[in-house]
């Protein structure tokens, strides 16, 4: 899938870390502990990305996690009522998230770390499931995977060579 580059100089992004954990490597002096933190940036207009930041020192692994989400950002379609335009299941691993179009008024049905993806995205109406594997990481890497991949009705239309009228009916 053709990726579009976003300048993010041009958005007032937030961030939100999501997940720190701390890691050790056995070596032959001992253990070596180091931290990963699982960052989420996003502007809440339909840009969001994620990234994985790994250093000795909390700050420094957040610090590289904002930059790899930073780099990571992707541009997602919304229709009117603040939802996406389809339903879609978006992979990563043996993770899988269930991505469901909503009414008006529905809200953000999903699990947390779908959740933190979805608001960070601008998404106001969706429900989601999370199948498969339940790891933090992979379930953020599947929900952006299917919010990636999804395509509004004019997008289809152009790929078929027919009017928006007719893919809708």
């Amino acid at each position: 899938m053709k990726r579009t580059i976003i300048d993010p100089s041009t958005l007032e992004l937030e961030d939100k870390v999501f997940s720190i954990k701390r890691v050790s490597k056995t070596v032959k002096g001992g253990r070596t502990m180091r931290f990963t933190a699982l960052v989420i940036v996003g502007d809440k207009n339909g840009h969001v990305g994620a990234g994985l930041g790994k250093a000795t020192e909390i700050p420094e692994a957040i610090r590289k996690g904002k930059e790899a989400a930073i780099k990571s950002l992707v541009e997602i379609p919304l229709d009117a009522n603040s939802s996406i335009p389809h339903t879609y299941t978006g992979k990563f691993g043996s993770a899988e998230v269930l991505l469901k179009r909503a009414p008006s008024g529905t809200g953000i049905i999903a699990g947390g770390a779908a959740r933190a993806v979805l608001e960070l995205a601008g998404v106001k109406n969706i429900r989601t499931k999370s199948l498969g594997s339940n790891n933090k990481q992979n379930v953020v890497y599947a929900t952006l995977n299917g919010l990636q991949a999804l395509k509004t009705p004019e997008q289809v239309a152009k790929l078929r060579g027919k009017a928006v009228e007719e893919i809708l009916a």
